[in-house]
């Protein structure tokens, strides 16, 4: 692990989290059980769950959670507030009353394929792939696959256009 020296104030990186060269932390960051690829940058008030993989040249930008079970890929931008999720049906508790363990559910992978972008405020659902060069509007719920070089919007999300080259 490579933490940036001095650790930025306010953070918990823990010891297994991995870390790339060049890797930019601000302030107020929980990091555990991660992996983040050289020179990406990782906003203030961000929290990414252990086994959640985020690329090279990432920019995930403040008060976004990447949770267990989440891959993003290279030269990906992580919008504000972003949120994924990683169970399709949550629940506190079991049928018992007893509460739920790591045991009693199992992670919804998914996968943020390189250069796509997540605008502000969206809610990525779990078991989702978000293709190679899409953009999801800010605010949008993704509740399916968006397909490579797309724009989606809207709750649900749905296909706009192509991504425009330039």
């Amino acid at each position: 692990m490579s933490v940036p020296s001095p650790l930025p104030p306010f953070s918990r990186i823990a010891d297994d989290v991995r870390l790339g060269s060049n890797v930019t932390i601000v302030g107020f960051v929980n990091l555990y059980g991660c992996e983040i690829g050289d020179d990406s940058k990782i906003g203030t008030f961000v929290e990414i769950q252990r086994h959640a993989q985020v690329g090279r040249r990432c920019k995930v930008s403040s008060h976004t959670f990447i949770c267990e079970g989440v891959t993003i890929e290279d030269e990906c931008f992580i919008g504000h507030h972003v949120v994924f999720t990683n169970d399709r049906y949550p629940r506190a508790v079991n049928a018992d009353g007893s509460l739920q363990t790591d045991a009693d559910w199992q992670v919804i992978p998914t996968h943020v394929a390189r250069r796509a972008s997540i605008g502000s405020g969206a809610v990525i659902l779990c078991g989702v792939r978000i293709g190679e060069g899409a953009m999801v509007g800010a605010g949008s719920v993704v509740t399916k696959d968006v397909p490579p070089h797309t724009i989606v919007a809207g709750n649900p999300a749905r296909i706009l256009r192509a991504v425009p080259t330039s």
